[in-house]
């Protein structure tokens, strides 16, 4: 009968015979089989056990001298566990595992713990080749004490016993390779599940103490676990996880790598797993990337077809360029370099990762977008040349960087870029971008004036850009002004230095800048952020909503300042609060919007020339799409020809666009426009 269907008849003996106290029912949490589904039942055994109690003290002192990341781990779960550490029990009562090396009387009182095949030779009298059970059950060793003979205990070694013998077991040690082990013990550095603070990272440790009473690693990286997409552990009985085979096969060893790192798993915090996640990567990281490369290549082969000229590219003999960004992205690159050493060798993945995506971001968005001229050489060949070499020099340093975390995508460029590459570049074998160390940082490339000029132009690019998209206002079409406001100088500064680029990437006709908020009539203004609030105050909350609606600027600027505000008897933190700008109506037609503490009011006004340039945008809009149809490369040679349904009266408007901006169009589409009928 299973132990389960047994509770009733118990019951009914109980109440037959009337001892029953109490019969009901408790719903609790009850552990299952993980393998059948089936309930599992304690049941009191003897066993083996090794006294840690007796270790307390020497175990949280070793942990002490062991790096953790995160270090949560190490002063809260880990330390409380040692601080509350039990007795170890280390056997198990079951045939397949390393047999437990104890030989015992009879009656108990005589132990011998055997220590090598020789001893356990020497004390049975019989050769040993095998450890496995069935090898040596039957091994019996005379008593010293008068009691007989002594045999093995049935138990077997819990296997986690094993695997924090690992650093011995692997080396033969101690019957074997004693210098090596000593060479390479405590180990540099372990990885595994913040689970393990209860498995491997303490039987690790224990054993280590008690052997050596030293920490047997260096350094920890703990990592969360990955659940399914429901929150619950992945199984495979459930198969509630998709194919890791599939998801690699449709987006990418790279991508799933990248996906991982660039997660909460690295910071010991649980990942539910989404499949769309690995998709995201693909498409907004490693996609922007290889575009940058294909890019890169596509223009090294036009030089040597137009201009003859044949690239290569030396580390050693730079080619020197005047241009802002190109200084730009070689200091932001060895700032990278130095900022991933400092943080690889503290072995923090989840700052490192995060960082190569964004320079991957200001990369492809930034560095590629703002130079396409000079890099087609569109505007004369030494440019043309620097902007090449600079571009080839970060995406080689990129690749080099992000080797050991996208494997396959970087050794795929570098196998294309290291025909370009010069041979007395690298000492060694540069075959792979992974026999490559990684690249060395050059603190004279770093300009850190040029990366906040840049900073600030980025920052009201991007504010420029949310402004148009809130108004619908398409890039394509032409506005009069963007004015920037900020009490401090230096900003305004860099963003009058790098004028043509937000102007360029804006399309406004002039950048105009101000440290006189007041002149434009811009006032803060403020609403709850009903998560944070609501959650917190509750029924009050909707008196403080009102009264935080009334806040004037100035009261809201005291508050940014000062960080919080006592409102109706409750302190409101200035990051509960959702803050914007507003513009009086009388002055003008401004929007404003602010990123970064940077305020930017864009000029929506238009007329009917700015109407005209961007139609006349939206033509090269649709040539480049017919080029891209019939499947060209940008060197390829095109005709272009355009025609008028006269019928259509909306066409007055489009007819006077092409024909007043002609030359733009024919500048943007690299070939002549032309109203005359294809021939």
């Amino acid at each position: 009968m299973y132990v389960k269907d047994a509770d009733k008849l118990i019951i009914k003996h109980l109440k037959d015979s009337g001892r029953m106290v109490l019969a009901g029912t408790v719903h609790h949490s009850y552990p299952y089989c993980w393998r059948s589904d089936t309930p599992l039942i304690y049941r009191a055994i003897p066993g083996w056990f090794i006294k840690v109690t007796a270790l307390r003290d020497k175990l949280l002192a070793n942990n002490d001298k062991c790096y953790w990341v995160p270090e949560f781990v190490k002063e809260k779960r880990f330390k409380n566990w040692l601080s509350d550490c039990r007795d170890w029990s280390v056997s198990r009562n079951r045939y397949w595992g390393t047999p437990i090396p104890l030989w015992v009387s009879d009656d108990g009182e005589e132990i011998v713990c055997v220590g090598s095949i020789q001893e356990l030779q020497e004390l049975s009298g019989a050769t040993v080749t095998d450890l496995h059970r069935e090898s040596i059950d039957h091994l019996t060793i005379p008593s010293k004490c008068g009691k007989g003979t002594l045999k093995r205990v049935p138990e077997v070694f819990d296997c986690w016993f094993e695997s924090g013998s690992m650093p011995y077991a692997q080396q033969h040690y101690p019957f074997e390779n004693q210098a090596k082990f000593e060479a390479n013990f405590p180990a540099e550095f372990i990885a595994e599940g913040i689970d393990q603070t209860r498995g491997w990272f303490y039987t690790l440790l224990v054993l280590s103490t008690a052997l050596f009473d030293k920490p047997p690693y260096k350094n920890l990286i703990v990592t969360g676990m990955v659940l399914a997409g429901d929150g619950k552990k992945m199984s495979k009985r459930l198969k509630n996880y998709p194919d890791p085979t599939e998801v690699m096969d449709k987006y990418g060893a790279d991508s799933l790598r990248l996906y991982m790192i660039d997660s909460p798993v690295v910071r010991a915090d649980s990942l539910r797993f989404k499949e769309e996640g690995v998709k995201d990567v693909l498409k907004d990281v490693l996609l922007p990337w290889f575009n940058a490369y294909r890019f890169l290549i596509q223009n090294i082969i036009r030089l040597d077809k137009e201009d003859n000229v044949q690239f290569t590219f030396d580390e050693g003999k730079p080619v020197s360029s005047g241009n802002v960004m190109d200084k730009w992205i070689l200091s932001y690159t060895h700032s990278l370099i130095d900022f991933v050493k400092v943080e690889m060798a503290a072995y923090r993945l989840y700052t490192v990762v995060p960082r190569l995506i964004k320079f991957i971001e200001n990369l492809t968005n930034w560095y590629v977008r703002l130079n396409r001229a000079r890099l087609r050489g569109e505007v004369n060949l030494e440019e043309c040349q620097a902007s090449v070499y600079t571009l080839f020099s970060v995406l080689l340093t990129m690749n080099r960087l992000m080797a050991p975390f996208t494997p396959f995508i970087t050794e795929m460029m570098y196998q294309n870029l290291h025909k370009s590459i010069s041979k007395t570049m690298f000492k060694g074998d540069s075959d792979s971008i992974h026999y490559l160390m990684l690249p060395k940082y050059d603190a004279s490339v770093v300009d850190h004036e040029i990366e906040r000029r840049v900073a600030v132009m980025q920052s009201v690019i991007e504010t420029g850009r949310v402004l148009r998209d809130r108004n619908t206002l398409p890039i394509k079409y032409p506005l009069k002004e963007v004015v920037l406001v900020d009490a401090d100088s230096t900003v305004l500064d860099d963003a009058r230095s790098l004028e043509s680029y937000i102007v360029s990437e804006l399309n406004i006709r002039k950048l105009t800048v101000s440290s006189d908020k007041q002149k434009y009539d811009v006032k803060l203004t403020a609403k709850p952020n009903h998560m944070l609030l609501g959650k917190r105050l509750k029924r009050d909350f909707k008196p403080i909503s009102a009264a935080i609606a009334k806040l004037t600027d100035s009261e809201l600027m005291e508050m940014e300042e000062t960080g919080s505000r006592s409102i109706l008897g409750h302190v409101v933190e200035f990051s509960e609060l959702h803050v914007g700008y507003e513009v009086n109506s009388d002055s003008g037609s401004y929007a404003a919007a602010s990123m970064r503490n940077i305020l930017v009011l864009l000029d929506c006004t238009t007329d009917q020339g700015m109407m005209d340039e961007g139609l006349a945008r939206e033509v090269v809009n649709r040539v480049q799409k017919l080029r891209k149809k019939a499947k060209l490369v940008p060197t390829d040679k095109i005709s272009v020809f355009y025609k008028f349904d006269g019928a259509d009266k909306n066409n007055a408007d489009l007819m006077r666009a092409v024909k007043s901006h002609q030359n733009l169009i024919e500048t943007a589409v690299k070939s002549p426009f032309s109203g005359e009928p294809a021939p």
